[in-house]
């Protein structure tokens, strides 16, 4: 059994169906997408459509990101639309044909039934990070939601576990690792790659909006190899 993260897919469907192509995963692999399913790219839909029926072809635990809050939000409350719209909600609304009573049912049932992160008893696994000094039970919504990733100013959390998280764009579209936490939000919507990375070998799976794949590791990252 491996354990593959999928990091911020925001609305790339052909990203991720090439992705999990490029995986071919088994039926006891373990799936932890890490939120931002929606906004900025142009399939918001298909992407949830994919991951409703990926929860039912391997065991699969779905993160809640910034963008699916925002996205609940305007659904309970129309004022506060506009602001998701300026932070790439216009897209979603268009994949679902220019309103949210577009939305399936079963689409609002999978957004609700996001969770905050996933433990493990080596891993975090987070949409954004965690304070360093608190259990997962006392984070705040900020830093595991919002709060961007500081590669100069991050500490290990006191657990000592790996926090596996996205959120944080890294514009050169590969991974960062910073030992007690690697970043996997490589980009997708930009034109660069969605990632998925094995946690316990540290080995990767890229592909991107026009079905390009390609792999790499973190070991080779830090030996300066790029994916291929």
């Amino acid at each position: 059994m491996a354990t593959y993260a999928i990091g911020d897919i925001h609305g790339c469907s052909y990203a991720l169906n090439a992705l999990l192509e490029g995986l071919t995963l088994g039926p006891t692999d373990l799936v932890v997408t890490l939120g931002d399913y929606v906004d900025r790219g142009p399939d918001s839909r298909g992407v949830i459509e994919r991951l409703i029926r990926l929860r039912r072809e391997v065991p699969l635990i779905a993160l809640r990101g910034n963008h699916e809050l925002m996205m609940l939000e305007a659904r309970r409350d129309p004022y506060s639309a506009t602001a998701w719209h300026e932070c790439g909600g216009y897209a979603a609304v268009e994949s679902y044909g220019g309103s949210l009573d577009g939305v399936p049912d079963a689409h609002w049932e999978f957004l609700e039934s996001l969770v905050p992160y996933h433990e493990t008893p080596d891993t975090i696994f987070v949409h954004a990070g965690v304070s360093p000094y608190l259990p997962l039970d006392r984070q705040s919504p900020l830093w595991l939601y919002w709060e961007p990733l500081e590669a100069e100013t991050s500490r290990p959390h006191y657990s000592g576990k790996r926090v596996i998280c996205g959120h944080t764009r890294q514009r050169e579209g590969v991974p960062l690792d910073l030992g007690h936490c690697v970043c996997i939000d490589t980009s997708a919507y930009t034109g660069d790659f969605l990632t998925a990375l094995d946690v316990e070998s540290g080995r990767f799976v890229q592909a991107d909006e026009i079905g390009r794949v390609r792999r790499g590791s973190l070991e080779e990252l830090a030996r300066g190899i790029g994916p291929a």
